[in-house]
């Protein structure tokens, strides 16, 4: 088992910056594939930004390329997510994953992901 906390989250002015953090404990975080997702109201859950395990490949939504930066420090056992230049579409709840497979991340295979966090709240004002 893999448990996941988010933090981080909060309200910030259109324009302005918000680092998330996942911390994990349990097995050995550095063998899983990480994913930052994303959910507002109404909407589907839908992936922001993806890591593989040994930090070689990422992925990234197409809304969110050039201001989020995924990152990982195996170390700490803690994911990152550092989003800058914020929009208000991009306000949601924001879930911390961990899969085995870094496809099903990617691919958004949300009932195939092993491991969610409890989800943080980013509410980003006009």
């Amino acid at each position: 088992q893999v448990q996941l906390v988010e933090s981080g989250g909060g309200l910030v002015q259109a324009g302005g910056s918000l680092r998330l953090s996942c911390a994990a404990s349990g097995r050995t975080f550095s063998n899983y594939n990480v994913g930052w997702f994303r959910q507002a109201p109404g909407n589907e859950r839908d992936v922001v930004a993806a890591l593989n395990w040994n930090g070689d490949s990422t992925y990234y939504a197409d809304s969110v390329k050039g201001r989020f930066t995924i990152s990982r420090d195996n170390a700490k056992s803690t994911v990152y997510l550092q989003m800058n230049n914020l929009k208000p579409e991009d306000t949601a709840v924001y879930y911390c994953a961990a899969d085995g497979r870094f496809s099903d991340i990617v691919r958004r295979l949300l009932t195939s992901i092993a491991y969610w966090g409890q989800g943080t709240q980013v509410t980003v004002s006009s």
